[in-house]
């Protein structure tokens, strides 16, 4: 059984970006153990800081059939690589990171989506910044995480004031080292989300300048590996463990003081910001199956990113999602 806390010994690694520390994880990782049964069965899950597992010892979900080693990663793009690698059976990132591997044929297939909040999707300024309009923009340093939401909110918020990535001084960073810039003043504006983001909200009293509200589209994904999906045994612990995500997802709305406290405790940044954070949100978290809708979706920012540039040409996004999980899905969704 397992209480939802075991973390694989290679936290350190995985919460810094680069390619050194992923060839080290995958190297060591790839090759899952085949099992019998759920008892039998290690679930390797990729994580955030912060994310529905804190919580799930709270909302009374944490024992599982089956054991789970937990991975916990500092941006979407490698959750997408390590799947891909065979290094991870389970995780979650926005729609954009797989968009980036989706040319070479990889063996991450996205399951389920996660409809959520955009507003936590930010661009930042220092306090007191004379910088009060996105157009204001032009001519500065501003840094993003490369193929992840931050990248294309960026793109989408210059292209309303007619600009583009030719206008500014882009500085592509990891979350943890654009936290670093910003707040040592390197950085004009920051493209940021999730607990790096709130940090400095936190810390340095950042301004929000604008936010993923109609810019971005509150999809976000579950991705397992190709081969996860072919084995019935892990197959049934994932769909297992995305139900005892969705339960989490209900208690913390159910329990939001509690929610901000063990939220502030395992991330540092302070309650009451998280607190801030609900009370601003666009939308509840919920759970979907895959449809035409959210494959759409994708593909439209997989065509934008195309315009800009950033990838070489059209990607067709379909052969990355999966259906063989919306009975299962479907049922979560409505129970």
């Amino acid at each position: 059984m397992s209480d939802g806390r075991a973390f694989t010994s290679r936290r350190a690694a995985l919460t810094a970006i680069g390619a050194a520390g992923l060839a080290s994880f995958v190297a060591a990782c790839a090759k899952a153990p085949a099992a019998a049964s759920l008892s039998d069965l290690t679930l390797r899950i990729a994580v955030f800081k912060g994310g529905p597992h804190t919580f799930m010892a709270a909302a009374g979900v944490a024992q599982t059939p089956y054991k789970v080693s937990y991975a916990e990663f500092g941006a979407g793009n490698l959750i997408t690589e390590a799947i891909d690698a065979g290094a991870i059976d389970l995780g979650s990132m926005s729609e954009i990171p797989p968009i980036f591997v989706a040319a070479s044929h990889p063996a991450i297939r996205q399951i389920a989506v996660q409809k959520g909040n955009v507003n936590d999707q930010v661009v930042l300024v220092p306090k007191g910044s004379p910088i009060t309009s996105p157009a204001q923009l032009k001519g500065k340093k501003v840094g993003y995480v490369r193929a992840t939401t931050s990248h294309y909110l960026l793109i989408k918020l210059l292209a309303e004031q007619g600009l583009s990535f030719a206008d500014i001084t882009p500085v592509a960073l990891s979350p943890q080292d654009g936290r670093a810039a910003f707040e040592h003043g390197s950085l004009d504006a920051w493209v940021a989300y999730g607990v790096q983001a709130g940090a400095v909200r936190g810390t340095v009293g950042a301004h929000v300048l604008a936010t993923g509200l109609g810019r971005l589209s509150g999809n976000y994904l579950f991705a397992a590996g190709a081969p996860a999906m072919k084995d019935p045994v892990r197959r049934a612990a994932i769909a297992d463990y995305l139900g005892r995500v969705q339960q989490t997802w209900r208690w913390t709305d159910a329990h939001p003081d509690q929610w901000a406290s063990l939220a502030s405790n395992a991330t540092g940044v302070p309650a009451a910001l998280y607190a801030q954070v609900r009370a601003e949100r666009s939308a509840p978290t919920t759970l979907a199956p895959v449809d035409a809708a959210a494959i759409a979706s994708q593909q439209a920012v997989a065509d934008g990113f195309a315009k800009a540039g950033v990838i070489p040409g059209h990607i067709d996004v379909s052969p990355l999602w999966d259906t063989g999980l919306n009975p299962e899905v479907t049922k979560l969704a409505a129970s």
